[in-house]
């Protein structure tokens, strides 16, 4: 498989491509933790279907010591007893925000209320940018069809 258009070889997608990541690297340097942000990609990931950054996010996040059980469980963390409580609010937090289509209103108080609990301002605003930002790159990476499975943990570093 092939994707439909080459992000690393045009000039704009390039240079869009280095603000975005840039964006990342300042997320990186929050106090949200960093596990907790790769739930987040690896959780809005699998809702949006990029193949691309569930590859990354899982094995980046397997890299940095995350373990199999857990990863194998983000797609069902209700069910799961894993996480913790603020993990659990983050998970919660990026559903809603990944799926604002699907629930008029998009986040409500509550799930918000759930995640302020256990965050606070700094954190929430990490949190809202990551989840903003992984589902910018899962679009791009869904429009092209960017193909899945051959990422290297610290690739893009």
């Amino acid at each position: 498989m092939e994707a439909r258009l080459n992000l690393f070889a045009s000039p704009i997608a390039a240079k869009f491509g280095k603000h975005i990541v840039a964006a990342g690297k300042v997320l990186a340097d929050s106090t949200l933790p960093a596990a907790t942000q790769e739930l987040v990609k690896l959780r809005a990931s699998q809702i949006n279907g990029c193949g691309f950054c569930t590859d990354m996010h899982t094995k980046d996040a397997a890299h940095a010591g995350e373990t199999a059980t857990r990863l194998n469980l983000v797609a069902a963390w209700r069910e799961a007893t894993v996480f913790t409580d603020a993990e659990r609010a983050a998970l919660e937090l990026t559903e809603q925000g990944t799926r604002i289509a699907d629930a008029a209103g998009g986040v409500t108080d509550e799930v918000w209320a759930r995640a302020a609990k256990h965050y606070d301002e700094e954190e929430l605003a990490a949190l809202v940018c990551a989840i903003a930002l992984i589902n910018a790159f899962n679009r791009l990476n869904v429009i092209v069809q960017q193909p899945a499975g051959d990422y290297r943990p610290g690739q893009f570093a």
